[in-house]
Formats: structure tokens, C-alpha cells, sequence
């Protein structure tokens, strides 16, 4: 069974320690391809250097809404630089994030609508982070066009992810689908069409139900994949099949 996880924070100062191990035990895990985000243009070169050091590892650059204090206008200027020379799978994390206290709402539209055109010109998916936002992020993503990508660690309703859907986005879940308390998504899931389904860890955030408040990490994909398995009546080899194949069709992955 091979497993994508499609958001991954594997440059993340809590792998410091132990990334190579934790990079062996999502391969004994069945993950063979993570999808590694960026959160803000200090972090580019170090996730650059984290993808190169291990094969099956995806970079993509962008500036996440809750680093809003890092991010400079000439930062977009910058990522250009980066698609062009890097040639990432995707322009993200980036998006809108409304549950954050502080966070100048002008601003993040403005970090996220100039990665939106971004996106749009070099033809690349966007991976969207939408907190307490995706009436927003929908409406930014209609406003900009012509895009595709993912809104990862999907928390929205069924109506809203049938818009996203129909704008060619699929949804990332991940741990949080694993708490009993998750109705709404464990709902949405149970019933949503197979190819607009990402698996995701979140890694090293959003551990699953059965490492609460622990780190988390990309080897837990399969308790991930499980879950959906279970809540569709279908096998984990299915769901990681198709959800493997929704991965490397929206990112373009060998």
C-alpha cells in the first residue's frame, strides 16, 4: 500500500532531532511521498535542502497567513525568484486564517490574492490554508480564476466544499476526521466523491486521536487512511490508491 501525505511539515524544528528516523518510519509506513508547505520566505531554503536529502520528498513555497509579521511586500517578488528557479509543486501554504486574534485581514488578502496570481501564471495548484475563512477563500479564489489546489485540514460545511469542488479544489483531512466529536466531518467524507479526497498529516501538528497531544508525524498517514477506509465501507488499499493518484494528479508527482 502506497500513501501520499499531501501536507507535511517535515522542515519543521521538531524533526531537528530526527528526521532521517522519522522519514524511515513513513516508509515502513507505506507513505512514499510527502508534500512539504512553506510558511514564510525565511523557511525556503532549509525545506529546499530538507526535500533534496530524501527521495519521495515535494517542496512548495509560500507565505502562511498566521506568519503575517515575517512576511514583506518584496516576499512575492521573491517567490517568483523561487518558482522559476526551484520549479515547486505547489505555491503554498497560504490562504486566509479569521480564528487568530491580530491578524490584519487586509493584509493576509493581500499576501494571499498576490499568490493566487501567482499560481494562476505559472499554472501551479495552491495549497490553501482556510481558518474560519472559506466563504473568503472561496470568494479570493473565484475573484483570481483559473486555479486549482487543495484547502487542507478541510473544516468547512458540505455546501462550501461542493462550491470548492465544483472550482477544481479538492479537501485535505487528516487527524482531526479521527475524534469521534468530528461529525460534520466524518460526514462529509463518508459521502464525498473519492477523487477530491487528499490525505494529510499536518505534520508536526494535528495529531490523530490515538497520539493526542503528542507530536505528530507522517507515519500516522495510515491511521489517517484507515479512518476514511472505515467510514466509507471501503478497504485502506482503495483509499490510498485513489487518494495516492488524486496527489499525483493535482501536483504533478512522479
Amino acid at each position: 500500500m502506497s500513501l501520499t501525505d499531501s501536507h507535511c511539515h517535515l522542515d519543521a524544528a521538531e524533526f531537528d532531532r530526527d528526521r532521517e528516523a522519522v522519514i524511515a518510519r513513513a516508509a515502513a509506513a507505506g507513505v512514499t511521498r510527502q508534500v512539504v508547505p512553506a510558511v514564510d520566505a525565511g523557511s525556503w531554503p532549509k525545506l529546499r535542502d530538507v526535500c533534496a536529502a530524501a527521495p519521495g520528498l515535494h517542496p512548495a513555497y509560500g507565505l502562511h497567513p498566521m506568519y503575517l509579521d515575517a512576511h514583506r511586500p518584496e516576499h512575492l517578488r521573491e517567490l517568483r525568484d523561487w518558482i522559476e528557479r526551484e520549479r515547486p509543486c505547489a505555491v503554498g501554504e497560504c490562504g486566509l486564517d479569521f480564528f487568530v486574534e491580530g491578524l490584519d485581514r487586509e493584509r493576509q488578502a493581500f499576501y494571499f490574492d498576490g499568490q493566487l496570481a501567482l499560481a494562476r501564471e505559472y499554472g501551479l495548484p495552491v495549497i490553501v490554508h482556510a481558518r474560519h475563512s472559506v466563504d473568503a477563500t472561496i470568494a479570493a479564489i473565484r475573484r483570481v480564476g483559473g486555479l486549482r489546489g487543495v484547502v487542507h485540514s478541510y473544516s468547512g460545511s458540505e455546501e462550501q466544499a461542493a462550491q470548492l469542488w465544483k472550482l477544481g479544489f479538492l479537501l485535505g483531512l487528516g487527524g482531526p476526521l479521527t475524534y469521534d466529536r468530528a461529525k460534520r466531518l466524518r460526514r462529509i467524507v463518508a459521502g464525498m466523491p473519492l477523487e477530491q479526497l487528499l490525505l494529510e498529516t499536518d505534520a508536526p501538528d494535528q495529531p490523530d486521536s490515538g497520539i493526542r497531544g503528542q507530536r505528530n508525524e507522517p507515519a500516522r498517514l495510515a491511521t489517517i487512511c484507515a479512518t476514511v477506509a472505515e467510514l466509507r465501507g471501503e478497504t485502506p488499499e482503495r483509499i490510498a490508491e485513489a487518494t495516492s493518484a488524486n496527489a499525483a494528479r493535482l501536483f504533478g508527482l512522479s
